[in-house]
């Protein structure tokens, strides 16, 4: 758990305070990268962290078809690490903050909700928003209405039609 320092104004000191941490979920879509722009920008004018998730979707293990599975789960790990590490970089370049980078496998919705379980440093949830008129797009799509009740943080939907200097206003 990331912990800070913090000095009150008559310079008592404070080591209970958690730092904010914006979660990002990736995919291949643009929306996602706006999503990821927003978070780093905000927690960078905040004091926060960012973490970026990217969930792939468990292979069959079928006995017969293991092997095939095993490679197809390689390379799409492979994939991810290669995503998040170039993701990783445009965060560190534009913002100064080196982002927590987290690939899981299963279904995006449980693993997404396993990890705020997990780590109580994690405050909000920012996803993107697709452009146009067939919807939010697959991420919001699938997260949309289908979180428990009990769901701990706020989540942010960002207009995957925003420019750079729009999100510079807007955090």
């Amino acid at each position: 758990m990331t912990r800070e320092t913090t000095a009150d104004t008559k310079g008592n000191v404070r080591a209970d305070r958690r730092r904010t941490k914006f979660l990002t979920v990736v995919d291949d879509t643009p929306e996602s990268r706006v999503a990821l722009r927003f978070a780093a920008s905000r927690a960078a004018k905040v004091g926060g962290g960012v973490a970026v998730l990217r969930v792939i979707q468990a292979g069959d293990d079928n006995q017969q078809w293991l092997a095939v599975a095993e490679a197809m789960r390689e390379e799409a790990r492979d994939e991810a690490e290669r995503l998040l590490r170039d993701l990783a970089a445009q965060v560190k370049e534009r913002t100064g903050l080196v982002p927590e980078v987290i690939i899981r496998e299963g279904t995006l919705r449980s693993e997404l909700l396993r990890l705020i379980t997990e780590d109580p440093d994690i405050r909000i949830l920012v996803l993107g928003a697709a452009p146009g008129p067939d919807g939010p797009g697959p991420l919001v799509t699938a997260l949309a209405g289908q979180m428990p009740g009990d769901f701990r943080i706020p989540v942010t939907v960002v207009p995957g039609k925003l420019t750079d200097e729009e999100i510079e206003q807007l955090t």
